[in-house]
This record gives structure tokens, sequence and C-alpha cells, in this order.
């Protein structure tokens, strides 16, 4: 701050009451003002521009208020100290502390002042603490401020369908006992990440995040939810003309409330009318050995062992028996990590990897697939993989189709950039997606067959359940239906009835097989 400015405050402080007249409260009360006029001129480039930066904010709203209150309280402090000083040395000996005399006339300049400069400091105090709150709930705060921690949430959210839905919507919701929840653990987070002591990757699932229903039932409701949603998938095969091998089914979503309708579907397992209690053996909640359903009508209660592997009697009383919610199944609802084979058959299809160029699919997914050390590193090596194979084994094409190949490269290197984060060591694979069976267990996690009651019953393994097929393959394997019971599933590879006895995602990593 100028040292004119300094002078001008110095001296108006020198007119007001003697006991003011003090360094520490001078000291006090340029820290305040200048504090003010930081706080002042921040507020107006935020209010009339709209401006936004994060670390502006953190200066805003959470720095310089708490350094102007430091400044305020040092003001009295100081005539604190000067008086019991004064008393002492006899300068002041009968006058007491506080001392107001309104004939006095710097005492009605400290009056006015005071006056003036309460309201003041109350009227900015209101609406500095109604922006520090939303700022804290604001997206730009939670995924940007800690930048390298929170990159992979920020840049998968940003690719989610709920990217214009808050943070803090999901991860907070309503009501002040879960706000107070969310903030002291925010405390513990700055100071994992100020002493450098936090987990790469972030586990999940969070523990001390609101219950889910809570929350997506804000905007979903699976009682109104029934019928069905028509869904194709477009893959793309390792060949050498990358053949496109689509997959087009009606996905029985279903839903239902069960004093207006059946229950049917996939969301009847989180219906009103039936309750679905489950026991995982491992934080990630992938081991399922043990499920129970309960019929809210009837009373009936049902468990399901996985007879492979039982949980044994001594691990029950131990173990946290999870209500199934809409986390169970929905679990990267926003935070979507997906697997090189996912994301380049999606570009493949939007046309921005050209399909042209032979073996594309597969040369694209292992350069991504490989795990390097840094985002710099995987560019680089992500180009010279593309690049260098087309100008080494189809250098024809490479000299005819360069833009083609360069494309590629580049158009790779985004999606790793969008889905892979090597400095936190996230990846599709750290981050199972529950939805399906194609690169994770997901349903098979209870739905492979092997999860039986006493009686014999088993949990369903029948595809027909969840969706049927209603047109698969191309060219001269293609196949299409408009019967009701749909096509069987056909493998685009011959591998004879081995697909039925295994899982989809024993080989589809995410990865070549």
């Amino acid at each position: 701050m100028p040292v004119l400015q300094v002078k001008i405050i110095m001296s108006f402080v020198r007119k007001l009451p003697g006991l003011v007249n003090n360094w520490i409260s001078g000291i006090g009360a340029v820290i305040a003002s200048v504090a003010f006029i930081i706080i002042v001129i921040l507020l107006g480039l935020d209010f009339i521009t709209g401006f936004t930066n994060q670390y502006l904010g953190i200066l805003a709203y959470m720095v310089i208020p708490p350094v102007l209150i430091i400044g305020l309280l040092l003001m009295p402090f100081g005539m604190y100290l000067k008086w019991r000083v004064a008393k002492k040395t006899g300068e002041m000996p009968n006058q007491k502390w506080p001392y107001i005399d309104f004939n006095d006339g710097r005492h009605q300049r400290a009056a006015v002042v005071f006056i003036i400069g309460t309201i003041l400091f109350v009227a900015m105090s209101a609406y500095g603490t109604y922006e520090a709150f939303h700022y804290s709930e604001s997206v730009a705060f939670c995924g940007t401020l800690c930048h390298t921690v929170m990159q992979p949430e920020y840049v998968t959210y940003k690719h989610s369908p709920h990217a214009r839905v808050k943070c803090t919507e999901c991860h907070v919701g309503a009501g002040a006992g879960w706000y107070t929840k969310s903030k002291l653990s925010g405390a513990y987070q700055v100071y994992a990440v100020t002493v450098n002591n936090y987990p790469r990757p972030i586990p999940t699932p969070i523990e001390n995040l609101r219950p889910a229903r809570e929350t997506c039932e804000q905007c979903h409701w699976p009682e109104k939810f029934f019928g069905s949603q028509q869904y194709q998938n477009d893959h793309y095969l390792y060949d050498e003309y990358n053949t496109h091998w689509p997959i087009n089914m009606l996905m029985k979503t279903g839903g239902g409330d069960p004093d207006k309708r059946e229950i049917s579907g996939i969301h009847w397992h989180v219906s009103s009318g039936y309750e679905v209690e489950y026991i995982a053996r491992d934080e990630d909640r992938q081991d399922i050995p043990w499920v129970r359903l309960t019929n809210r009508q009837t009373g009936e209660k049902i468990v399901f062992q996985n007879s492979d592997d039982p949980l044994e009697d001594k691990d029950m009383a131990g173990s946290e028996i999870r209500r199934m919610d809409c986390m169970d199944c929905h679990n990267r609802p926003s935070h979507i990590y997906n697997s090189p084979d996912f994301a380049v058959d999606q570009y493949i299809q939007f046309g921005k990897i050209s399909r042209d160029l032979p073996e594309i699919k597969r040369v694209a997914v292992e350069a991504m697939a490989e795990e390097y050390i840094t985002s710099e590193e995987a560019m680089a090596a992500i180009k010279s993989a593309i690049v260098d194979y087309y100008a080494e084994e189809h250098t024809e094409i490479y000299e005819s189709d360069k833009d083609k190949v360069e494309a590629a490269a580049v158009m790779v290197q985004e999606l790793y950039s969008s889905n892979i984060f090597p400095e936190m060591k996230a990846r599709w694979s750290d981050y199972p997606n529950n939805i399906g069976h194609f690169y994770t267990a997901g349903c098979m996690r209870c739905h492979e067959g092997k999860h039986e009651s006493e009686q014999g019953d088993a949990i369903t393994h029948d595809c027909t359940a969840c969706h049927k097929i209603l047109s698969q393959g191309s060219g001269e394997m293609a196949q299409f239906t408009t019967g009701a019971e749909g096509l069987e599933f056909r493998h685009p590879v011959d591998m004879g009835e081995a697909w039925r006895e295994m899982g989809c995602y024993e080989c589809h990593g995410g990865t070549q097989p």
C-alpha cells in the first residue's frame, strides 16, 4: 500500500480518542482498511463483471475477511494496552476503560466511525457469508481448487450425464446436518492435500456420502419408471477392417408401484414392494456372497448364498448388511472412467477416428491402455505409437492419408486425457462400473447363477430378464427380429458355447482380449 495512504489513515486515527493513538491500534486500522478495500474491489469485480476465479474467490470470501477481523480486533487491543500503561504511569489514574464522553468531539467522531463501520461491516459480512457459502458449494471450488487431486473427478464429471448438476447436490444434499458433516470431512481432506498424505487413486465408495435415495430420488423416481428403453451398443472388432458389430437391445428398465401396477424389470431391485440386502467381502463391493430378499407385503425373507464360495457363519457377525440402493448399480453416475475399448468405439462411431485406417481399433486401444508415469509421457508415446505404426507397417496409407493418421493420434490423446490420469493412478480398472456386465462383473456379482437359497431356488441368470436383442451383427452376419422373444446372443468370434459358461467381463477387461 502506498506510504501516502498509510499516512492518511494514521493522521485520521490521531483525531480519534487518545487511547486509539498507538502503534498497535494504528497497525490494526491499516490492516482493516487495506483488507476492506481489497474485499470491496474483489466483490465489485464479482458483482459487476461476473468474473470468477477459484483463487480470487478464496481470497475474497475465506482469506481476507479473517484478516479484516484481526485488524479490527487489534484496535481495541491496542487501546486496552495503552490504557493499562497510562493507568500505571498515573496519566489516567481514575479513568475507566472503556470510557465514553459524547461531549468530547473526538468521542463523537469515534462514535460516528463506529456506527458507520458497524453497518458496513455487518452488511458486507452478511453478503460475504452468503457468497462464501455458495462459493464453497460451487463446482469450481470442488473441482479446480486442488487441481492435481481432483482433476480426474472434475474432468470425468464434465463429460458425464450429470455435468449440469452441482457436485454438492449429490455429495452433500439438503439439510444443515449433512452440510456440517461434509465440511468436517473436507477439513481433513484439506489437511491431507497440504501434507501430501492422500491415497492415489482416491478410494471408493465414499463413506461419508449422503444416502443415495435421498439425493438421487430428488430427480429420479423408481416407482414411476416402467416399460423399456431401446439401446444400441456399437462395437468395432479388432480386425484389419475394424468391422462394425452393433447390438441393438431393448432394456427392460421396469420399476413400478405394487399398489398401482406390477413390479418388473431392472428397477424391481429398488421398488417399494421388495427390499434387497447384501453383504460384500471387499470394500469395493465387487464380491457379494450373500443376498437377502424381503417381500414387504408378505414379510417373507429368502437368503441366497454363493454356492461356490458361501459366507461362513463366523464372518456374518462382523459383516455390514447393506440395503441395496441406486449406487449399487449406478456407482459411476458422474465420474465415469471409460475403458480404451469403449472410448475408441465411441470415437470411431462419431467419425472422430477414421475407420478407414486398417487395424486402427487395435492400435488405438493398445496405445491408450499402456501404463504411463505422467500425462506428458502418455501424450508423446500415444502419438509415436500410432504414427510410427502406420509409417512403418502401412507406408502407402500413411503417405496418402497422413492427416487421418495424425488426427487419429490426436483423438486418442484426447480420449486418454479424459479417462486416464497417471499422476493420480486413476483409470477404468481402478473404478469398475457396475452397470451391465461387459467390462466388469457388475450385474453378475449376484446374477451369475451361483447364488442359491436353502430351498434350491437361484437368483436368475437368464439374459432376457433384463434385456432382449432386437438385432446384432453387420453385413452377411447381421440378424434382425420383430418377435417378442428376441434373438439369442451371437458372439462375433466363433467360440462355440464358451460364452454361455463365462461372463463377458472375464475376457473383455476394457482392452483387446
